[in-house]
C-alpha cells in the first residue's frame, strides 16, 4: 500500500519550518506540498528541503485537489494540514489502520479524549451540528465529519464522483463559495457502506498564518449538501 501525504499550504511558512521536520520521510512514500499562492516564503522553504511542490492555478480548496491529482502515486491519500492543526506523530497511527482494510480513517478531534485547541464556541457547535446531522440522515456514528486530517483510498475520489462538478455546482452557485469535498466524502462514503474508520488526534492550536475558513458561506453549502444528498447521488 502505497500512500501520498498532501501537505495543503496557503502563507503556512512559520507552521511548515515547525511541523515538517516532524515528519519522517520513510513514513509516507510520496509527499506533496500543495500550494494555493503563498507570498510569506512557504514555496522557497518547501523546494530548499527537497519537497515537490504544486502551485495551484485556479483558486479553491477542491480545485487545488483535483489539480494535484496526475501526480499522486498512493494507493492512499492522506490530507495534511502544516499550520499546527495536524499532529505530525500521528501518520504512523493512521497508516498502520489503513492498513487493516479500511477504505477511509479520520482523525478525529472529538473521539474519545481528543480535542480541538483551535475551536471557538462558533466553530465548536458547528462541527457537532453537521456531525450529527450527517449520522442522523444517514445512518452514520462519526463523531467528525469535517475535519481534513483523514487517509483514504485514491480510487474514492472517482468512485464517489468526488471529480464532478455536478456534484459541488449547485451549493457553491447559492453561497457563493467554493468549497472542499471532506464533508462530502464523509457522506458518500457512508451511502456506499463503506469500511470507515477514527482514530483519535488533537486539534492544537494553529502556529502563524491566518484562518482561511468561511464560516457562514461554507457552513451553508455544506448543510445544504448534506440534506440534497438525500436524493442527489445514488
Amino acid at each position: 500500500m502505497k500512500t501520498t501525504l498532501i501537505v495543503m499550504t496557503l502563507n503556512e511558512v512559520d507552521g511548515m519550518r515547525e511541523i515538517m521536520p516532524q515528519i519522517h520521510p520513510d513514513w509516507c512514500d510520496q509527499i506533496i506540498i500543495l500550494d494555493g499562492g503563498s507570498t510569506d516564503g512557504t514555496i522557497e522553504y518547501a523546494r530548499e528541503q527537497g519537497y515537490f511542490v504544486y502551485e495551484q492555478k485556479q483558486r479553491g480548496i477542491r480545485f487545488a485537489y483535483l489539480e494535484v491529482l496526475p501526480y499522486i502515486e498512493g494507493d492512499v491519500v492522506i490530507t495534511f494540514s502544516p499550520d499546527g492543526n495536524s499532529v505530525a506523530e500521528l501518520l504512523p497511527d493512521l497508516i498502520a489502520k489503513m492498513k487493516e482494510g479500511y477504505d477511509m480513517v479520520i482523525v478525529s478531534r472529538y473521539l474519545g479524549d481528543a480535542k480541538s485547541e483551535d475551536d471557538d464556541i462558533v466553530t465548536g457547535f458547528g462541527n457537532w451540528l453537521f456531525t450529527a446531522t450527517v449520522n442522523l440522515l444517514h445512518g452514520g456514528n462519526y463523531t467528525d465529519v469535517m475535519v481534513m486530517y483523514r487517509a483514504y483510498k485514491t480510487q474514492l475520489i472517482y468512485d464517489l464522483d468526488l471529480d464532478k462538478d455536478e456534484s459541488y455546482a449547485l451549493p457553491e452557485k447559492l453561497f457563493s463559495t467554493i468549497i472542499s469535498w471532506e464533508p462530502l466524502l464523509s457522506v458518500r462514503a457512508l451511502k456506499r457502506k463503506l469500511k470507515i474508520g477514527e482514530i483519535p488526534g488533537d486539534e492544537p492550536p494553529r502556529i502563524g498564518g491566518e484562518r482561511k475558513l468561511q464560516i457562514i458561506r461554507w457552513g451553508a453549502a455544506y448543510y445544504f449538501q448534506f440534506f440534497r444528498e438525500l436524493w442527489f447521488w445514488r
